[in-house]
């Protein structure tokens, strides 16, 4: 029974995954549609697992989106590549609890060596603490805590023992255009979102290093500067190497939320863009963007291993240590899945030159991009560096409405500097000349229709 269930899931995910290219890229179906179809009444006694399944992908599929397919450029959401998404399944099926070296000895080995090769591909410190989390929300989350019991440590508080409570304040130096996961990473670990020096940035989004020296010179005590690489609307990387330059003389911490600029770092053509990355104390990233693995997937990283897991690991009787790496000291849950699996194929399969070629690959869709908008009579707003590219539009809630509508492609609106645009975000591998092109062309019409 077990194997025709998943021969059964096999089908059906073979059908989706081979339309998905050709598909309507937004939903075809709206909540209510959905509700009548999904919402039946549970049953007393059960229904046949096949029938549940068939019937779950029949009344499911006119409300998904082809988020994974080429012409996707919503969020900076990558695709899963065919390795990657294999390896997931089997991360299923084994279902291993993968918090300690003794509940699953092959899981453990099997991080460490996807997180040495993660450091390896993004030339950061070997020796570094790397965590597998479920994105780079919690890759702040968990980075941040980590620099707030550091800084204070060096003050004198243990926040392990005294919390946070008559604490030194501390002073939180971010970018005007700071992703709002930092914001809301500073929430979660009571250092307060609105507490924070924002500091100037430059005309592409960019944070200012002379800027941030000057307000670093402007106070004392602690202080976590929290950088970006890849502006969420312009894919600006800050001056990491003048913004670590300029973090010393008050000791602060520098952190970098790199969700998907960090990549930049794989490729010799783009790693000028993030220059002095190697220099942070921590950083972020996603693994679901750039590197094309499913959801639930993502990265932290602290240059000290040693304080990482003194501040995320926890001990109990019952949770006897080895002299291995413990994952539990490196991703704030316990019950969790393999989420190494993945990475750990995607990267073995890619190679260096693989995952250099994917980053460079959609920069230069994002530029191509750029082109055609340009040619078509479009204002691109951004200097196109990356793999972002920002459109005004005088309509722009109604151009976006219309492209989805069209189903050609997907993308979002939003607003920069009090203008309305669209956000077009390269971010899979399966995304084609042709694709771009197709795309621009429904991009062009949304805009031109009245």
């Amino acid at each position: 029974m077990s194997d025709e269930l998943l021969d059964q899931a096999r089908a059906i995910a073979g059908r989706w995954l081979r339309a998905l290219p050709e598909r309507h890229v937004g939903p075809l179906a709206d909540a209510s549609t959905l509700t009548l179809a999904l919402g039946r009444p549970l049953t007393k006694t059960g229904e046949d697992p096949h029938t549940v399944l068939d019937d779950l992908a029949r009344d499911v599929e006119p409300g998904l989106v082809a988020s994974g397919g080429p012409r996707y450029y919503g969020f900076v959401v990558g695709g899963t590549l065919p390795v990657a998404l294999a390896a997931d399944w089997l991360v299923s099926a084994y279902d291993q609890m993968s918090f300690m070296h003794s509940s699953s000895p092959g899981m453990a080995v099997l991080e460490e060596v996807a997180a040495g090769w993660v450091l390896d591909v993004l030339g950061l410190p070997a020796s570094a603490g790397v965590g597998f989390v479920t994105g780079a929300q919690m890759a702040n989350v968990t980075c941040l805590a980590v620099a707030r019991n550091a800084v204070l440590a060096r003050e004198g508080w243990d926040v392990l023992a005294d919390g946070l409570i008559g604490a030194p304040p501390i002073e939180v130096l971010v970018g005007d255009e700071v992703h709002v996961t930092v914001g809301r990473a500073l929430r979660l670990i009571g250092l307060g979102e609105q507490r924070v020096t924002r500091v100037a940035v430059d005309a592409n989004g960019a944070m200012d290093p002379g800027a941030l020296a000057q307000a670093l010179a402007a106070g004392s005590g602690p202080a976590i500067v929290c950088a970006q690489a890849g502006n969420v609307n312009t894919g600006a990387c800050d001056p990491l190497g003048q913004i670590a330059d300029a973090r010393t003389a008050r000791g602060a911490w520098l952190h970098v939320d790199g969700a998907f600029g960090l990549w930049a770092a794989a490729s010799p053509a783009r790693a000028h863009l993030i220059d002095g990355h190697d220099l942070a104390d921590s950083w972020a990233l996603d693994a679901h963007k750039w590197l094309n693995v499913p959801y639930d997937s993502a990265l932290a990283i602290v240059r000290d291993a040693t304080a990482y897991a003194t501040a995320i690991g926890m001990s109990a009787a019952y949770l006897a240590g080895s002299d291995q790496r413990e994952p539990v000291g490196f991703a704030p849950e316990a019950s969790r899945r393999a989420r190494a699996v993945p990475i750990y194929a995607a990267i073995r399969t890619l190679g260096r030159d693989g995952v250099a070629e994917i980053v460079d690959r959609c920069c230069s869709h994002a530029q191509l991009m750029a082109e055609l908008l340009r040619d078509g009579g479009a204002e691109v707003l951004n200097d196109v560096r990356l793999n972002q590219v920002l459109v005004a539009f005088d309509d722009a809630p109604d151009v976006v409405r219309r492209v989805q509508e069209d189903g050609t492609c997907w993308l979002g609106g939003t607003v920069w500097r009090g203008r309305g645009a669209v956000r077009i975000s390269f971010s899979n591998w399966l995304t084609t000349d042709e694709d771009v092109h197709a795309s621009a062309a429904a991009i062009l019409r949304a805009a031109a229709t009245t």
